[in-house]
């Protein structure tokens, strides 16, 4: 062991000096990911650590909001919220439907709740007797909703997206679809 007290200084020097260096790469780091305001003063380091952690609340702040408007595009409601028609187990409004055809390909879209496996049978059922080919089924099943996507190949006459479409809306919704 080397009781020689200066070397033992220079020692605490340079760990001292590598973590400021270490330090000032992570501040300017951090600052480089933080969105400014156009200005070309030089802000010190209390203000930048301020800005950036502003800056991060409000990321989380808006990451919120999105998640809401995202929730409620889907239909879905807030888990602490109950609706009067389906009581506490069913977090979807209400079965939705969306049927879209692009040439030959016809793709069907399905948000149900995660316990009507039945409706998905039916909407395979119904796509079987049209005569068209499933090509992919998938779900994935997100806070008490199920989405089931279909991709269909059509081969046939022009209407069967139409049939389908009527087909599938009236068992969905009932005799409450209306068609225009």
């Amino acid at each position: 062991m080397d009781n020689n007290p200066s070397s033992s200084r220079v020692d605490r020097k340079v760990i001292e000096r590598n973590r400021r260096n270490q330090m000032r790469t992570l501040y300017r780091k951090l600052d480089s990911l933080v969105l400014h305001q156009t200005s070309k003063e030089a802000i010190s380091l209390p203000d930048q650590l301020e800005e950036a952690t502003n800056y991060i609340k409000r990321l989380q702040v808006n990451l919120e909001k999105m998640k809401e408007k995202k929730n409620t595009l889907l239909g879905i409601e807030r888990p602490n919220v109950m609706s009067l028609k389906e009581g506490p187990s069913m977090g979807l409004k209400s079965p939705k439907i969306e049927i879209q055809q692009m040439g030959s390909a016809l793709d069907v879209v399905l948000i149900t709740g995660s316990d009507c496996q039945f409706m998905f049978n039916e909407t395979i059922r119904v796509l079987h007797e049209e005569g068209v080919d499933v090509v992919n089924a998938s779900y994935k099943v997100i806070e008490g909703s199920a989405f089931h996507s279909i991709h269909c190949l059509v081969t046939g006459s022009a209407n069967v997206a139409e049939r389908i479409s009527e087909r599938l809306n009236k068992f969905i919704y009932g005799s409450s679809y209306i068609t225009f």
